[in-house]
C-alpha cells in the first residue's frame, strides 16, 4: 500500500491550511482552511478542489481559527459526508466563527452585487451562507485530548495540546501499510510555552514524517511577560492625559488573553481603574465558550475559577452586543478601555470608533497583533499621516503603540525545540509560512542534520 500527502493549501503562504492523506484507497484530510486573498483569488482558490469531497473517507480538525476550517461548509456544499473528528472546544468554537464567516461573505456579496448591477456585470454568491454555515458542525465527533481512535480503515488518530488556541490540536496519525506501520504528526499551528489560559504544546513521540508550520521560522518572539509591562505603561500614560484606548484585536484568543492580563494589572492596581468595554458579540460568545470549556485552561486558571476567581469578570468590564451600545461609547468622553474587532481594522466596530476618535491626541491605539500589508492596520502601525476609513480620510493624531510580545504562534526557537522533542525523523514538510520565514527554519534543520522540505501547492510526496 502507498502513502501519500498532497498539500492542498497553506504552503509558502499562512492562509488555507489542508492536507490530504492517501493511504490506499482511503483519504483522510487534515483541516479545510479559507485561503484569504483578494475578492477574485478568493473566489477562485476556495471552489477549485483538486480531489474529490465525495470520496474523504475522515477529516481530522487541528483548530477554529477560519483558515483551517473555514471552507468546510463550502465542502459539504460540494458532497464532503465524512464525520469531522476534533476537540469539544474546537466544535463549539468553529459553529461560532463558521456562522460569522457566513455572515461576513453574504454582507461582501451585497455591497459587491450592488455595484456590478450598475455596471452590468454578473452577480455574485456567497460561497456559503450563515445558515449553511450553522449546520456544518452537525457532522463534527468530539474527541479527547491523547485519546487514540480509529477514523478510517487502516489510519488511527490522536489529538494533543496544541498550545495555540482553546482546544487546538497536534494531530498524530498511525497509518498501516501491510505489516508495518508509518507514524505522522501534524503540527500546524503551534503554540507558545507559558502563555496565559492555556497550556503547553505536548510534543508527540515516535514519529517518522512531520507536517509543520513555520509562521515565524525566521524571527524570535519577546517574552510574554513583556506584553503585561508594556500594556502597564501604555494605558496609564493614556490615562492620565485623558484619552481613550482602543485595542482592535482578533475575537478568538488575542481578546480573551488582553482581557487576562487587564485583570492581572487591575488586581495589582497597576492600571488606573476606568471602564473596560469588549465591544464585540463575537468575541462576547467566544469568552462564554472559555468559561464553559475550563478543563481546555491551564492549571493556574483552572485553580482561578475553583477559587471564585473568574479573569473574565473584572468589576469594571462589560461585554457589548447591542449597536446602540456600541455607538454610545463615541460620545462618552471619559478615559476607556475599547476592545474591539477586527483584528486588523479591515472590518467590524473598531472602524466606527477610529472614526471617532483617531484625530484626539489624547486617544491612543494599541495593536496587539500582526497587521498585514495592505490593511488599514498596517497603515496606522506605520504611522501615515492620514489614514482612509470608510472612504474619508483622517489625521492620525492618535498616539500609536505596538506590542510585538503577543502572539500566539511558536517562535523558530520553540519551532527548533519541538523539533528536537519528535527526533528521529524521516523528514519534515515545512507549511504555514511565507516563503522567507519557511526558508530561514529549513537552512537550520538542513544545517542539524535532517531532511526538511517546503512543498508546493498540489505536490504529492510519496511517504516510505
Amino acid at each position: 500500500m502507498s502513502i501519500k500527502i498532497k498539500f492542498l493549501g497553506g504552503v509558502k503562504t499562512v492562509t488555507g491550511s489542508s492536507h490530504l492523506i492517501c493511504a490506499g484507497k482511503t483519504e483522510v484530510l487534515l483541516d479545510a482552511g479559507l485561503f484569504q486573498g483578494h475578492r477574485d483569488a478568493f473566489y477562485e482558490v476556495n471552489t477549485t478542489f483538486h480531489y474529490n469531497p465525495r470520496t474523504i473517507k475522515a477529516m481530522v480538525l487541528s483548530h477554529a481559527h477560519i483558515d483551517h476550517c473555514g471552507n468546510i461548509p463550502n465542502l459539504i456544499k460540494q458532497g464532503l459526508r465524512c464525520k469531522i473528528y476534533t476537540t469539544s472546544a474546537t466544535r463549539d468554537l468553529a459553529d461560532l466563527m463558521l456562522i460569522d464567516s457566513g455572515k461576513i461573505q453574504e454582507e461582501d456579496v451585497r455591497y459587491v452585487n450592488k455595484i456590478n448591477q450598475r455596471i452590468n456585470m454578473p452577480l455574485r454568491k456567497p460561497l456559503y451562507t450563515a445558515k449553511e454555515a450553522s449546520r456544518a458542525t452537525k457532522i463534527f465527533r468530539p474527541i479527547a485530548y491523547n485519546q487514540k481512535f480509529c477514523i478510517a480503515r487502516d489510519v488511527c488518530a490522536t489529538i494533543l495540546d496544541a498550545g495555540h488556541i482553546l482546544g487546538s490540536g497536534t494531530v498524530v496519525l498511525d497509518i498501516k501499510d501491510g505489516q508495518s506501520s508509518l507514524r505522522l504528526g501534524y503540527a500546524v499551528d503551534l503554540g507558545r510555552k507559558n502563555l496565559p489560559l492555556l497550556g503547553d504544546p505536548v510534543i508527540p513521540k515516535g514519529l517518522d514524517y512531520l507536517i509543520m508550520e513555520s509562521t515565524y521560522g525566521g524571527r524570535l518572539h519577546r517574552p510574554i511577560e513583556e506584553a503585561q509591562s508594556k500594556l502597564r505603561e501604555a494605558i496609564s500614560r493614556a490615562v492620565r492625559r485623558g484619552g481613550k484606548v482602543l485595542i482592535p484585536s482578533f475575537t478568538l484568543e488575542r481578546t480573551q488573553e488582553v482581557i487576562y492580563f487587564l485583570n492581572e494589572l487591575l488586581k495589582d492596581k497597576l492600571i488606573p481603574s476606568v471602564p473596560i468595554y469588549v465591544d464585540s458579540p463575537l468575541a462576547t460568545s467566544i469568552t462564554d465558550l472559555f468559561e464553559y470549556h475550563i478543563d481546555f485552561l491551564n492549571d493556574k486558571t483552572k485553580r482561578a475559577f475553583d477559587k471564585g476567581d473568574n479573569p473574565f469578570e473584572l468589576l469594571n468590564l462589560r461585554f457589548i452586543r447591542d449597536q446602540k451600545e456600541s455607538k454610545a461609547l463615541n460620545i462618552d468622553k471619559r478615559p476607556m478601555i475599547i476592545i474591539a474587532g477586527s483584528g486588523m481594522c479591515e472590518s467590524g466596530r473598531i472602524l466606527h470608533h477610529l472614526q471617532n476618535n483617531i484625530e484626539d491626541t489624547r486617544n491612543m491605539v494599541l495593536v496587539v497583533g500582526y497587521m498585514a500589508a495592505d490593511t488599514l492596520g498596517r497603515r496606522i502601525v506605520e504611522k501615515n499621516p492620514f489614514v482612509k476609513i470608510f472612504g474619508v480620510e483622517y489625521e492620525l493624531n492618535a498616539e500609536v503603540v505596538v506590542i510585538n510580545a503577543f502572539s500566539g504562534h511558536a517562535d523558530q526557537t520553540e519551532l527548533l525545540d519541538f523539533v528536537s522533542g519528535c527526533l528521529p525523523l524521516k523528514r519534515i514538510f515545512l507549511v504555514h509560512g511565507e516563503v522567507e520565514q519557511s526558508q530561514a527554519l529549513a537552512g537550520i534543520l538542513t544545517q542539524r542534520g535532517l531532511d526538511v522540505r517546503i512543498p508546493e501547492k498540489d505536490e504529492e510526496v510519496l511517504l516510505n
